[in-house]
């Protein structure tokens, strides 16, 4: 009873956890909070109409992965898309968001700088000279941090090699004639960079807080700022107010990262509580995403694109309700507007943009300037409701696209993104897993201390799953060797360094479940606690349960021969096929850490190497120990079986 009711006690705690966390990072209590009331004045005008002014657009790409082992279409596809994409689009500027080199080894296992994938890409740029056709942001990535010891240290090629060549966060003003837009960079790579996979989330610094909140002030005066990273919010590891509250006055964050999830969520796009947009753009390196984005009379725009599919369309007027915020952008405008607007490329001349609303012909858009298509329209005819706009240009070699969206003229009328999306990139992902990191390990310990205090075990009703494991339990529990062991081999995984080894080029450091120390410097847990969780539910958690499954065919008698000869072959075999499956997938993980981290992270890894060598010492134990020393619990097994 005393076993039960810990275990849960323990487990109402972990749910009560996990629910607290979701809840405080995701608002997912009670209905969605409105978005906060505009703080700015309304300004109808000037409103979108018959004119060409008041407008510009921008592309964004991430995730390049330029690569000197795999797959050099990458570096074929970028160059093309400097060269006829640039051409075509026209854009004011380029955000690229990161990972613009791999950065990983042949095998994939390890990471390390190679300065020609750098000079590949640099060489593109320099080929193309796209950085005198547009402006060319680009910033760092965690690949492009992998395995660089410091910000000084030779191997951060990107000084070198990238179009901006500064380290750190960066304000970029593009002015125009209508008013200034600020691009606010956020650079939350570790430093000094570690290599994969524990720089899989950022970290931001008080210091750097400071500098973000800073260069979040200076935009102050801008029409409108945009800020861009490479990791989503979401894997962001940064102090209070959090970096969420520092970019609130943006109209929204453009990021990458996430690769889509690897296909599985190929729109990756929410809110923040205070109204800034966070749209993540898939990756270059697999699915050669992009994404055009636009201010039309400072109406914010985009779309998601795939390189090589053109026509290009974008309809910035009138704007996508889904992604409308009455807090940064005058949307009185577009009830105020003439003219619904379109931007349009393709190779070819375009020969018709035709425009539906709610499914009806509206007619076709003509040609005003560039890629700007006008069609004089009566907003105050869709004043009540949604509706939906739908635009289907065409080019002289017959390549066609439709686009379409939802908008309304109603400020009262809200959408909601996907919820999966949104937790993707809302909730506090190191928040969850070190929640997780730390029930996993209180259950674990709960029930193994439970038993181990209970006097006696009292076996009621018939020999059942839940009988003969609470036996075999007490059992583990009651003899020191594995109680002590498992107990161990716990707490271990919580305290005790996983491994020393080379965490960056040239310098040693200490691998815990909590973080990184390496060189001065303490890099915060992350991928260590998913790691962690991974090793609790993939070795530690299963090679306790086999133990005691060991300990209880002890028990009804059996040695190690003799128990695969009972005629249950069926149900034994699968056992030690799985925990077989499970070693291996141990001594995988010590080979990783070799490729990966280096001799001395092999020999000096007591939760790998150490521990793949102890694990069939203990399950020796278990199959020769002494029956003498099972002798009680033997027959305390035999008397209920015959009662």
């Amino acid at each position: 009873m005393a076993a039960m009711l810990a275990i849960r006690v323990v487990a109402g705690l972990a749910a009560a956890a996990v629910a607290a966390v979701l809840l405080e990072q995701y608002s997912l209590a009670g209905s969605p909070s409105p978005l906060p009331r505009p703080h700015v004045p309304r300004r109808p005008h000037p409103a979108p109409g018959l004119g060409a002014t008041n407008i510009f657009w921008g592309l964004q790409i991430s995730d390049i992965h330029m690569s000197r082992f795999h797959d050099p279409g990458r570096a074929v596809d970028l160059e093309k898309f400097c060269s006829e994409t640039i051409d075509i689009i026209q854009p004011a500027l380029v955000l690229a968001t990161g990972d613009l080199t791999d950065a990983k080894t042949g095998d994939l296992l390890g990471s390390m700088q190679y300065e020609v994938e750098w000079q590949t890409y640099h060489g593109i740029l320099k080929k193309t000279r796209v950085m005198e056709k547009t402006k060319w942001l680009d910033i760092k990535g965690n690949h492009d941090a992998f395995n660089v010891p410091s910000l000084d240290s030779v191997e951060n090629y990107y000084r070198k090699y990238s179009a901006v060549r500064s380290d750190g966060s960066f304000h970029y003003v593009h002015s125009t004639p209508f008013g200034n837009y600020s691009f606010i960079s956020l650079d939350a790579t570790p430093n000094p960079g570690p290599k994969k996979p524990f720089n899989f989330f950022g970290i931001l610094d008080e210091k750097q807080m400071q500098e973000l909140s800073l260069l979040a002030k200076e935009s102050s005066r801008s029409n409108h700022s945009i800020w861009f990273g490479h990791y989503t919010t979401s894997t962001i590891l940064s102090p209070s107010p959090g970096i969420r509250s520092i970019m609130s006055s943006a109209t929204a964050y453009l990021c990458g990262h996430l690769h889509t999830i690897g296909g599985l969520m190929p729109v990756l796009h929410t809110r923040h509580s205070q109204g800034t947009l966070e749209l993540e753009v898939g990756d270059w390196k697999q699915n050669r995403r992009y994404r055009i984005f636009a201010f039309d009379h400072d109406l914010f725009s985009f779309a998601d694109l795939i390189f090589g599919d053109w026509p290009v369309v974008l309809i910035t007027n009138p704007k996508s309700l889904l992604y409308s915020c009455a807090r940064h952008e005058p949307l009185e405008r577009v009830l105020h507007s003439t003219h619904i607007r379109v931007l349009a490329f393709s190779l070819s001349p375009i020969t018709s943009v035709t425009v539906k609303i709610d499914g009806i012909h509206l007619g076709q858009a003509t040609h005003l300037s560039g890629p700007i298509f006008t069609l004089r329209w009566n907003p105050r005819n869709y004043s009540n409701g949604t509706h939906d706009i739908q635009v289907i240009v065409q080019d002289s070699t017959e390549r066609s696209k439709s686009v379409h969206h939802v908008f309304s003229l109603q400020e009262d009328i809200h959408l909601q993104f996907d919820p999966l999306a949104s937790f993707i990139l809302l909730a506090d992902h190191c928040m969850v897993a070190r929640v997780l990191f730390v029930m996993t390990v209180l259950i674990q310990l709960s029930i193994l201390i439970a038993f181990r205090h209970q006097t006696c075990l009292k076996l009621k009703g018939p020999t059942g799953f839940i009988n003969l494991t609470s036996f075999s339990l007490h059992v583990l529990s009651k003899i020191n060797i594995f109680y002590y062991s498992v107990l161990l081999l716990t707490l271990y995984t919580v305290l005790g360094p996983w491994f020393i080894g080379e965490i960056t080029k040239g310098k040693i450091g200490f691998c815990f479940s909590f973080g990184i120390f390496v060189d001065g410097h303490f890099l915060q847990g992350g991928v260590t606690f998913m790691v962690g969780i991974l090793q609790l539910v993939f070795f530690n958690i299963p090679l306790m349960a086999y133990l005691c499954w060991s300990l209880l065919q002890r028990c009804f008698g059996h040695n190690f021969k003799s128990h695969l000869r009972q005629g249950k072959r069926l149900k034994i075999i699968p056992v030690h096929f799985l925990m077989l499956l499970l070693y291996l997938w141990q001594i995988y993980s010590c080979y990783f850490l070799h490729m990966a981290f280096g001799t001395l992270a092999f020999f000096f890894s007591p939760l790998r190497t150490w521990l793949t060598l102890l694990t069939p010492l203990l399950i020796y134990w278990v199959w020769t120990q002494n029956s003498n020393k099972l002798g009680t619990f033997t027959v305390q097994l035999k008397s209920h079986l015959s009662s």
